[in-house]
Formats: C-alpha cells, structure tokens, sequence
C-alpha cells in the first residue's frame, strides 16, 4: 500500500468524517444512571393535508381535528407542533434529502453537499452501547441517514432481512467468518497507520495537525471495530415473534408501515439498538385500501379537488392508524416499570408542509414519548418561526447528549418541556 503524500492526506480528511466512539462519549454525555433513551424519526415523504392535522386553537385544550381522533387515547403522550420548517430549504420533493440534516438548499442539486443527520449524530456518541449504533429502514428505497462526510446511509427495505440480522444466530461458521472479516479490518487500519507514523516527521505543522486528526479517527475505529466483535461473539436476544415476510406490493403503504413498525417495537424492546430512522412509502401507485382508486401522489398533489381531498384523507388516516398501534405498542412494553414509550421520542413528520404546492413550510409534526410534558398543541408563525433544529437539539438533549447545537438551530425549541 503505496500511499503519496497528497493521496494520504485526502485519506485522513475521509478518515476524519468517521463515527466518534466511546473515548468521546466520556465527558460530554450526561445520561440518568442506567436509564436507556431511544428515538424513532419516521418522514411520510408525501406529506398530510395539514387542515384535517393541526388544531385551530393551540395549548393544552386544543380541540381534536380528524386526523388526531386516531390518537385521543395517546392524548397526554403526545405533542402536536405546527409552524416549523428548515431555513433556506425552499421547496420541492428535494427537501427530503434535508429532512434530519437541515441542510440548506437541497434544490440546488448541483454544488449540493449533504450534512450529518440527527440520527447519525447521536449514533456517534451513544451508538456503540447497543449490537447496531442505528437502523435505517424504509419501505421504498430512500434513506433519512447520512453520515459526517454527508454521504447516504443505505436503508434496509427487507423486515424479513432485518429481523434475521436482529434475532437470528449464524452458523458457527458465519460467525467466525464475520470475525475474521472484522480482524481483517483492524490490520488494515494497522497498516495504515504504521505508515502514517513513518510520514509524520516530513510534515509540516498544518498537516501534522490534520495527522493527529487521523490518528483520533483511526483509534476511534479500532474501538468500534473491537466492540463490533464482542457482539458478534454475543447470542442475540429471543423473540416470540416469527420472522416477517417481505410484501412483495410496492403499493401496500399500510402493510409494508406495519411491518417495519413492528420490526421498531421489537427492535427497541430489545435494546438491539436505540435509533431507528423509518422512510414511509410515497409511491405514485395506487394503495390497496377501500375507497381508493387513485395514486397516492396524484392525490397529495391534489389541488383542492373534493374527490381526491377524500381519498387522500382516507389513505392518511390508515397511514396514521399504524401509527397509533406502534405507540399503544410502546407505551404497554414495560422496562423497569417505566413504558417503554416514555424512554422513546418518536419524532413524526414530512419534509413537506404542502405537497399539492411543494411547500416545506409548517411542516406537520407529531411528537410523543420521551418523557416530555405533551398533551398540547404547540403553535408558532409560519412565518417567523424557529428552526425545525431546534426541536432537533431538544431530541438529543433528552437523549443524554450535551448538544447545544445542531444543523441551523438557535437553541432548543421554546415550550417544549420534561415532566416534572
């Protein structure tokens, strides 16, 4: 491995987008003795026609709108919050790539380059107390996870795939075979970094410094690669539930929600990790739901037409449905007599306020769990409203991570509370 100086140095400056671990989560991370924290970012990519969601009267009273009917039993556990969006992400069905990221302009697809996103911040410090840091799952394809570097995280759109690598033991000779590939590794890090060690001395200072950068990296990695094989030597955990089959309708929003929210409930009550990013479908073929005959695209882009504004509502409120059950799901799973639910922000929105107009202002948001102060309707002005980040740094302060920032936040977001 013959490595130029400048190749080297491009090298480190990739090595330098790689996860922080455990070194890192020492000192900056304030977490309750013993207590696990977990959050769930689901994005419905098409959207909710926003009247029949947002409340007209804000605070504790706010009365139910047909969308929330599905939700009054969950009253208390959750917060619905209008008004926010991400600055300078102006409009279209690219503002999905900025949805947990916040960076701006995503329209702007050349020149673009994405930011680490909310879920991956948090996997770089809390990722290595679980056997997966994160999980990236969608019903179609797309990811919400970047990385540092602000590449795609590849999603996984397979539950029976995901369940096998959640709950399914390999043959003793997979298993040692995943070891060997995971030794593999760490050597190759260890050449590398013995000739690093060699160059240093015909550095200068600025790329001494970006050396030293490195070599941070590259011992980082080596810990998350040794904690990678500790799990691999580990049995993973039981479930009473049988492996899922893959729908093979792309169309079935429905079906293919449940499954990956179901996948999210045993996931969690397993500790198998505590992030979990979730994609929703948004296809433009038709749902096989009663009472629908048209595209779900076609109908959130609906321009007020009163047929497609019914079936539209008709497809939401299912979506929203299978929402209900993940939450009731988590709030009756118990861990250390606290629900499970309480431990758990899930975060629920779209990167859109409006499809029919591909608006990304006063995006829908529903916010439960956590150990929050919910039961209300927290409204802001559209157009003068905090940034959507601000609700980001609240999530990861709950989490245990000493963030005072992230993406184009201000700081947290006014009005949201713990319990007392």
């Amino acid at each position: 491995m013959n490595f130029s100086r400048r190749q080297f140095l491009r090298a480190s400056g990739i090595a330098l987008s790689l996860p922080l671990l455990d070194k890192s989560v020492q000192g900056d991370v304030t977490r309750e003795k013993n207590v696990a924290r977990r959050m769930v970012c689901v994005c419905t990519p098409l959207g909710l026609h926003t009247p029949h969601f947002f409340p007209k009267t804000v605070g504790r009273d706010y009365e139910q709108t047909p969308y929330l009917e599905a939700f009054q039993d969950l009253r208390d556990d959750l917060t619905v919050i209008s008004g926010l969006s991400h600055p300078e992400v102006e409009s279209g069905h690219d503002s999905i790539y900025s949805f947990l990221t916040a960076a701006p302009h995503p329209e702007r697809r050349a020149g673009f380059r994405n930011a680490i996103s909310l879920d991956q911040f948090a996997a770089e410090k809390l990722g290595t107390e679980t056997r997966f840091p994160s999980l990236v799952l969608s019903a179609e394809g797309f990811s919400l996870s970047w990385t540092r570097s602000g590449a795609l995280v590849p999603s996984e759109t397979s539950p029976a795939r995901v369940f096998a690598r959640l709950f399914l033991d390999g043959r003793p000779d997979e298993v040692q075979a995943q070891i060997r590939r995971l030794k593999d590794g760490q050597s190759i890090l260890d050449q590398v970094g013995a000739q690093a060690q060699r160059m240093n001395a015909s550095l200068g200072i600025g790329d001494r410094e970006k050396l030293d950068e490195y070599f941070t990296s590259v011992r980082e990695l080596e810990q998350r690669l040794a904690r990678s094989e500790e799990w691999s030597r580990k049995p993973k955990p039981k479930v009473d539930a049988k492996q899922p089959q893959d729908i093979a309708n792309p169309a079935d929003l429905v079906g293919r929600t449940k499954l990956l929210f179901d996948l999210t409930h045993l996931a969690l009550q397993t500790d198998s990790t505590r992030l979990i990013t979730i994609m929703l479908l948004g296809t433009s073929l038709v749902p096989p739901i009663a009472g629908v005959n048209d595209g779900h695209h076609n109908l959130s882009h609906h321009g007020q037409d009163p047929g497609k504004l019914k079936q539209l509502q008709i497809v939401e409120q299912e979506k929203l449905k299978v929402l209900h059950e993940l939450l009731t799901k988590l709030k009756q799973t118990k861990e250390d007599e606290e629900a499970l639910l309480d431990r758990t922000t899930v975060f629920f929105s779209s990167n859109l306020g409006n499809a029919s107009s591909h608006s990304c202002r006063n995006l829908p948001v529903l916010l439960a769990g956590g150990g929050f102060r919910h039961g209300q309707h927290l409204a802001f002005d559209p157009a003068r409203n905090p940034p959507m980040s601000n609700l980001f740094v609240s999530m990861l302060q709950r989490l245990g991570i000493e963030s005072d920032s992230f993406g184009s936040s201000t700081g947290t977001l006014t009005g949201l509370e713990l319990k007392s």
